[in-house]
């Protein structure tokens, strides 16, 4: 049973793409803080370490507090959590800016700064993604989703070689107060619209709301209780483990195995961000297939045919390696944008921020498993290996997930998960 569509207003476009627009210059400001970070720490330091240690440093905090920060959305005003996150992250970027303008930067700095904007995206997603199928008709929820997915390809592609630019003509605190900018420009729409609150059950009702723990213990119930859910749940979990190596292990893959230099892994790199915006507009436009789970399990089978293609392709013919990124990076959007709107527009009001900050925290556990793992293997039997084992494996999981019940009837078999209807689960305002 679905949560019956929202009531929205006619004009309900204006404000939702108000606050995105808003949203979508602070992600490019982002964009641009990481890779002058990342630059700036590589040319420090030129140790692998540091930089693996930046990228855990920048995970942790969401796999380890995404959870309660999913329950604190649900129990507070989002438009608020939103402001206070941007609001934070700007205020220590700003601490940022100081540092280096005095020339007091150091990795350990760096590093808090890091956890610290980890920390703010893992209240700012969960409140973002569950305001918006409140703001947003479900009919459009999929092609919203694609939009999203078409907006991370771009951001992917235009920051690095913009922040590569920006970084030959302007300080590292220069470039840094950009984000700043871009952050006041996400949080002055939220001033001037309002975000529908989903009505909280009175502690009578369950005691355990009345505490930050039983909203968390809450949130794994309803999950558990729903076997779809989990069973998708399971599949990202070990989609994670072999697809988030294969980043880590092109570059290489490129020098090693293709004898390949820098402009080549930037090709790669390319190849993925133009398969990313290519599928999120094709999403946008169509929509995908009425049952949003065959849609994402479509993708995943194009993922892993990517994926194969680049293990199997010789040395002499890069050119196969560069179509393979293609598909995977056009696949991408259309697996992951069916995945939210569906969670978006079934998951109950009151329980979308937990859901939503639980799902990212569970697949997002698995990433540092598939780092450590991923190299010695690669050491052991060939960097290829890793990229064909994966690609096949998660061929074989789309195509499975067509045959699970559990999967393929995910939108159906919630009979432990209770709803409440939307049209009275909302209030006007915050």
């Amino acid at each position: 049973m679905k949560n019956p569509s929202q009531p929205v207003p006619q004009h309900w476009a204006v404000r939702f793409f108000t606050i995105w627009t808003g949203q979508a210059f602070s992600l490019f400001g982002s964009a641009l803080v990481q890779f002058a970070l990342i630059w700036w720490l590589t040319q420090k330091t030129g140790s692998a370490v540091v930089l693996t240690m930046a990228t855990l440093v920048g995970m942790l905090p969401q796999v380890l507090l995404g959870p309660f920060a999913g329950a604190i959305v649900d129990r507070s005003s989002r438009r608020i959590i939103m402001m206070v996150a941007d609001g934070a992250i700007a205020a220590f970027t700003l601490l940022l800016v100081w540092l280096f303008a005095t020339g007091q930067a150091q990795v350990w700095q760096v590093y808090v700064i890091l956890a610290v904007r980890s920390l703010g995206g893992a209240f700012h997603f969960p409140a973002m993604s569950a305001s918006t199928p409140l703001m947003v008709p479900e009919k459009h929820l999929t092609r919203i989703s694609g939009l999203n997915q078409t907006l991370y390809g771009l951001m992917g592609m235009i920051a690095p070689p913009i922040g590569a630019l920006l970084i030959e003509v302007m300080s590292t605190q220069g470039l840094l107060m950009i984000d700043v900018v871009t952050a006041i420009i996400a949080i002055l729409p939220l001033f001037f619209f309002t975000i529908p609150q989903p009505e909280r059950k009175s502690p009578e009702a369950h005691e355990e709301k009345s505490n930050l723990f039983g909203d968390v213990r809450e949130g794994f119930r309803y999950m558990r209780s729903w076997p779809g859910l989990m069973a998708i749940l399971g599949m990202a979990f070990f989609l994670n483990f072999l697809l988030t190596p294969t980043g880590s292990l092109m570059p290489l893959l490129v020098i090693k195995h293709f004898g390949k230099g820098a402009l080549e892994f930037g090709l790669m790199d390319s190849a993925w961000g133009f398969g990313v915006i290519a599928g999120g507009l094709l999403l946008g436009v169509w929509g995908g297939f009425k049952k949003k789970v065959a849609t994402s399990m479509s993708g995943i089978i194009g993922i892993g045919v990517g994926m194969t293609m680049i293990g199997l392709a010789p040395s002499q013919y890069f050119w196969l390696a560069l179509i393979g990124m293609g598909i995977g990076g056009f696949m991408n959007p259309i697996t992951n944008g069916p995945l939210g709107a569906l969670l978006q527009s079934n998951v109950r009001p009151d329980m979308q921020g937990r859901v939503m900050a639980l799902v990212n925290s569970v697949a997002t556990a698995m990433t540092p498993l598939g780092l450590m793992i991923a190299g010695p293997v690669s050491d052991a039997i060939g960097i290829r290996a890793w990229y064909w084992i994966a690609g096949i494996l998660t061929l074989l999981m789309g195509l499975a997930g067509f045959f699970i019940p559990a999967v393929m009837n995910v939108e159906n078999n919630r009979e432990g998960v209770a709803d409440i209807p939307l049209q009275t689960a909302l209030t006007s305002a915050d």
